[in-house]
This record gives structure tokens, sequence and C-alpha cells, in this order.
């Protein structure tokens, strides 16, 4: 396939959730012998660089990064104690991206003239920076989204008043069960989001961070409701290396690595809140303490929000109840840094993940067939545990939405962990996991439907 006449720009948002899912689709387009160019601030991209895993950015020959300096921005730490869980302290560096479409443009204008089409592929929340886009015949935007199908079609779903869907009562009362949109994004976040609007007038088709094994149903309806403006969509994931066959060639080998190899199939939980909750001294009180009561083995990932710039000053170090480290002995480790937790996930002792259910943490558990303990904080989060739980039934909820309000107390965590581990719907949840899992890292072999989505867009952007 003749690739050399098309360039592709990649521009992903800020957030880490974000950046990681656009690293990696770079990766997979790359290895088409496309050039990749990867557009976005000094400071995201090396912390990008930093925190992917499965393979290293800086050696990749196709890949090629465009970093811009930025006015200072504030960085508050994160307030473990706010009202709502949505990171608000980040809220300074995700209005970075407007000073990037002036440096965009640039970029775009000494491209263009030199192949004979650009992609440019752009995270929805970087609408504005690429709409320049408009100004060159030999340029097409695709819109990326880093979200389940399902997750993505229940904002328009809610938005057109949740109409019936014709000949599918299922699909219907499958979103009926998806929490309501209040209390997920602040206002101010939103009113940010509905400038990004202006794709509908330039996108050429919608990139989906997500799977047809599970969420094809949910594509074909963006696809009749012209998401963004287009009716095209391919859904490319999952993105992350799904086979782990070079674990012990890791520059160091993880010392959770280490622990796992040690536990029976199955037998360790694995904790883990992602890189934009801040737990308060009260939830994690309560959290030590479920998971020591529910007597199972643990691996709980323990860090702090991210702050704006990660590289700015001093990260909280999250304080444990007294004496809980010394009284764990083998039941459990603690890990306060960063994590493989794609490997975690892959490991055969792993058998159940508590995850507040970001759209990488749950598409790499459903990838690697690992049910979820749901315990969502913000954003997608919540439709993201509708679609494990009430969906794929690969997962239990520690509470319901509307009571996020509440301290979650230790007997609800013990027994959450409990009906996971140690019951015969948590086995059935596992087996439902694991063929599910199964299915997706077929998906992207030679004749699976992801292998397929990949060179269908290709094509499309190389005909």
């Amino acid at each position: 396939m003749e690739t050399k006449e098309v360039v592709v720009l990649v521009v992903p948002f800020v957030a880490q959730g974000h950046l990681n899912q656009l690293l990696h689709l770079s990766r997979l387009l790359s290895s088409y012998n496309l050039p990749i160019h990867i557009v976005g601030t000094t400071t995201h991209n090396r912390q990008a660089k930093l925190r992917i895993h499965g393979w290293d950015p800086t050696s990749a020959i196709n890949i090629n990064f465009h970093e811009f300096e930025t006015p200072n921005f504030e960085t508050p730490p994160p307030d473990p104690n706010a009202s709502d869980k949505f990171p608000s302290h980040l809220l300074p560096s995700f209005h970075l991206p407007s000073t990037l479409r002036e440096p965009f443009a640039k970029l775009l204008a000494d491209i263009a003239p030199t192949t004979r089409r650009v992609i440019i592929v752009h995270d929805y929340l970087m609408s504005t920076v690429v709409q320049d886009v408009v100004s060159y015949e030999n340029a097409e935007a695709y819109v990326f989204h880093c979200a389940s199908a399902f997750t993505t079609f229940s904002y328009l779903w809610e938005g057109k008043g949740k109409p019936c869907l014709d000949d599918d009562d299922e699909s219907y009362k499958q979103l009926t069960k998806v929490p309501a949109f209040e209390g997920s994004i602040p206002a101010e976040f939103i009113e940010s989001m509905m400038t990004h609007e202006v794709c509908n007038t330039f996108n050429s088709g919608n990139l989906h961070d997500t799977c047809n094994v599970f969420d094809r149903k949910f594509i074909d309806f963006l696809a009749k409701e012209g998401l963004s403006g287009s009716t095209k969509q391919w859904a490319m994931g999952p993105f992350n290396p799904v086979t782990i066959s070079d674990k012990e060639n890791l520059r160091k080998r993880h010392m959770s690595l280490e622990w796992l190899d040690k536990q029976a199939k199955d037998s360790v939980i694995y904790v883990a809140f992602g890189t934009t909750t801040s737990l308060s001294n009260d939830e994690i009180r309560e959290l030590a303490n479920g998971l020591e009561n529910s007597q199972h083995k643990f691996i709980w990932v323990l860090r702090d929000a991210d702050k704006g710039d990660i590289f700015d000053g001093e990260v909280r170090r999250v304080e444990l109840p007294k004496g809980f480290e010394e009284r764990l002995g083998e039941q459990g480790l603690v890990v306060r840094e960063w994590a493989p937790q794609l490997e975690i996930l892959a490991h055969p002792a792993t058998g159940g993940f508590m995850s507040h259910c970001g759209w990488n943490s749950s598409m790499e558990s459903i990838t690697m067939g690992v049910p979820i303990v749901a315990l969502p904080m913000h954003s997608d989060q919540p439709r993201n545990a509708t679609l494990v739980t009430e969906v794929l039934k690969t997962g239990i909820s520690v509470r319901d939405w509307e009571r996020r309000g509440e301290l979650v107390t230790s007997s609800t965590i013990e027994t959450s962990i409990r009906k996971l581990m140690a019951s015969d719907e948590g086995d059935a949840m596992r087996k439902r996991a694991a063929k599910l899992g199964d299915d997706v890292r077929r998906s992207v072999l030679k004749g699976g439907v992801t292998h397929m989505e990949i060179d269908s867009f290709i094509s499309h952007i190389t005909r």
C-alpha cells in the first residue's frame, strides 16, 4: 500500500487519559508506514512520553513530536475535600489548547504544500485548534472520541429527549440506566466543550477507542445520527499493546509483578483510581479498612491526582491509617508510584479491578478479561460504569451514582470485594469478562473486526 503521499497530524487534548489514547493510536497508524506528527504543549508531550507503556515513542521512526511552549499557567494542587470529584484544579491547563491554534496553523501551512493529502486526527476537545483545516483543499480532519460508543451515544440520546429506538427495546432499556448528567461535569467545562462544536462544519469522520466486539450497535446508532456532522465511524480499539510478551525485558521489572508471581490465579484485586482522582483522608481510611477486612489479597496504587503540570513542585503523600501497612504482611501491596497497569491486569493472579472507570482503565480491563468493581468519580466515568455493569455485565457497582455525595464506608467496600472475588455471581462475571477479553484481543489479529476497521480507515485516507 502506497502511503508516502499522505501525512498525519495528531492533536491530542492535554489530560492524561486523552494523551495516552492518541499516543497509542499514533503507534498503530505509524505501523502502516505513515509519517505521524504529534502536536502538543512541551509539558504535556513530555508527560505522555514518560507515562506510555508497552512501547517506546522516542524510538519510533515514523513519529515526530512538535512541542510548543505555552504561557505560564496556574498548577494548583488537587483538593481531596472538594464537594465533587471533578478535577477543577486542572481547568487552567485545560484552557492551554487555545494557544496552539496559531502554531498548528503554521505547521499545517508548512506541510500541506509538500504532500498529496494531510490527515488531521484531533481530539474533539481540540476542534477549535484545528479549525484552519478549512483553508486547505488537500486536508481532511477526523474527530477522535475518547470514550465508548455507548457513552458517546448516551449524550446524544439524552440531548434529544431520550427517544425510543426503532425496534431495539434492549438498547433503550440499557440507556435508561445511565445516570443523569448533573454532577459529573461543572458548568464552566461544559461551556468550554460547546465551543468545539465548530468541528461539525469540517469533520470528515469519527474515530473511536472502542471495539465492535461489544459496541457495534452503538457505533451504528452514531452513524445513523451523524455524530459531529459525519456518518462515517471507525471503532479502532483496543489501542494498547495487548500481547504482553516482553515483561521480563522491562527496564526494571516492577515490584507489583514480582509480588503477583507468588499469588494464586484470580486471587488478587487490583485497586487504582486514575490520574484525576484525589481521595480525602476519610475516603482513604474507609478504603484501607474495607480492603483489609475483606481478607482478600490486593495491590493498591495510592497516588494523588495529577496537577496541571506534573513536573511542577511536590506531590501530596497520601497517609494511610496508623499501622495499616505493618499489619498487611502478605495480604496486600501498596504502590505509591507509577505502576504497569496493563501488565498487572494481564497477570493470571489478578481476578478483579476496583476502578474509577475512566475509559483507559475500563478498556484495558475489558481487553485483559478482568471484571470491575466500579466506583466512578466524574465526567464519563458513571456512564462507563453503566456499560460495564448493566450492558456487558462484567462488573458490579459499589454505590449508586445518586449517592455520590456520601462517604463510601469500609463495610460497603468489603462487601463489594467479597461479592466479586468470592461468590457465584462474581465467578460468573469473571467467566463473562474472560470470554469478552479473549474476543477483544482476537479482534486485533488479521481478519478480526478491529484489524479490519483500521485497514478500512487507512484505505480511506490513502485512497
